[in-house]
């Protein structure tokens, strides 16, 4: 007998890891600016086979760091 599976086993926890398609979507940006950021070195990346992920941290770090209070 096969068991039901929970639709959400870790509800609460905070996920991590976010494919390019869900990181377009958390930055704003189309599919190929968050490949060019990870081709150009600018946003490290978490490679499982042919599957590329983005840690959350990462992504905050990256926007913090390119942050600006005024144009000069």
């Amino acid at each position: 007998m096969r068991e039901k599976r929970l639709s959400n086993p870790v509800s609460g926890v905070r996920k991590r890891l976010y494919s390019i398609k869900e990181a377009m979507i958390y930055f704003g940006r189309s599919e190929w600016s968050v490949r060019e950021m990870i081709w150009a070195g600018k946003l490290p990346f978490i490679r499982d086979g042919r599957r590329i992920m983005l840690d959350i941290n990462d992504m905050e770090e990256w926007i913090l760091k390119n942050k600006t209070q005024t144009y000069d």
